[in-house]
């Protein structure tokens, strides 16, 4: 059973500047809830009650929301406000929260490395990019599919979907075999390939489900582009030793690190809250 999730925030959101100036952008409220929290709710969905979050400077924030706040809730005790919080409430009440720093921004593989310490170097663990925001009304939430995946395989798991061939270059994708419906072997990654150069249009999002032995790789993974550390590199020296799978997703994605994905998915939690209440 996965019990712990790792969740990277050191980055700074440069996409949302000025707004994250000053404000974690895992903290931008998709209506009234943070990035995070989502999160969080989907991890706790699957299994997890171990929130281990790399966080860096200027992200005081992050854990003030998991955290009491006594000034706030003496302040509206007894009032119809108190009801807004019973959810992160039980959050705060069912999850233990661990912290460290990433003191460098050296990419998504240094921040999982620096991870270990939290998650430990002996069980598998499940990884959420806070700012990819996924949804699956009609079924398991993606953590959950995947870890149900993973009982089966024991083995590392990504997410992945199809994105057209013209956007293949914002992301890392896989090159791999069908193994069964929405399963893939994975033989080789690409993180941002050139779009006639990548090998498929399967576009890795912010889900992992790691083993412990992927410490070992990335202690060993050079810096790819830009001097930063990729997960992808790690994954695909994992695939060519050991077995690394890809699984297509059954929900919807949203990438709420850019402008108009956080629009479109704040528009449809609006839509989907206002159903709720007819």
């Amino acid at each position: 059973m996965i019990k712990k999730c790792l969740f990277p925030a050191a980055g700074y959101g440069t996409r949302f500047l000025p707004a994250t100036k000053a404000m974690p952008k895992e903290m931008l409220p998709v209506l009234t809830k943070p990035l995070i929290q989502y999160g969080v709710e989907e991890a706790i969905a699957g299994g997890c009650d171990v929130m281990s979050i790399i966080t860096g400077r200027g992200k005081r924030a992050i854990t003030d929301h998991f955290d009491i706040s006594y000034e706030l809730e003496h302040q509206i005790k007894g009032s119809s406000k108190e009801d807004m919080l019973k959810d992160i409430r039980k959050i705060i009440e069912k999850c233990t929260f661990t912290y460290t720093r990433q003191n460098e921004m050296k990419g998504l593989g240094d921040a999982i490395y620096k991870g270990r310490m939290l998650v430990g170097e002996t069980d598998p663990f499940a990884v959420i990019l806070a700012d990819d925001l996924c949804v699956n009304p009609k079924g398991d939430g993606v953590l959950t599919q995947m870890i149900k995946l993973y009982e089966k395989y024991k083995c590392c798991i990504v997410a992945c979907m199809e994105v057209p061939k013209e956007d293949v270059h914002k992301y890392g994708v896989i090159e791999g075999s069908k193994i069964e419906d929405g399963v893939f072997m994975v033989s080789n990654m690409v993180e941002k390939p050139d779009n006639d150069k990548a090998p498929s249009n399967l576009a890795v999002i912010g889900r992992y489900i790691l083993t412990p032995s992927i410490f070992e790789v990335i202690s060993k993974t050079k810096p790819g582009k830009n001097g930063e550390l990729q997960i992808t590199d790690a994954l695909c020296t994992q695939a060519k030793s050991g077995m690394v799978l890809a699984y297509k997703f059954k929900g919807k994605r949203f990438d709420c690190g850019s402008v108009d994905g956080f629009v479109e998915a704040t528009n449809y939690f609006y839509d989907l809250e206002k159903k709720a209440k007819k």
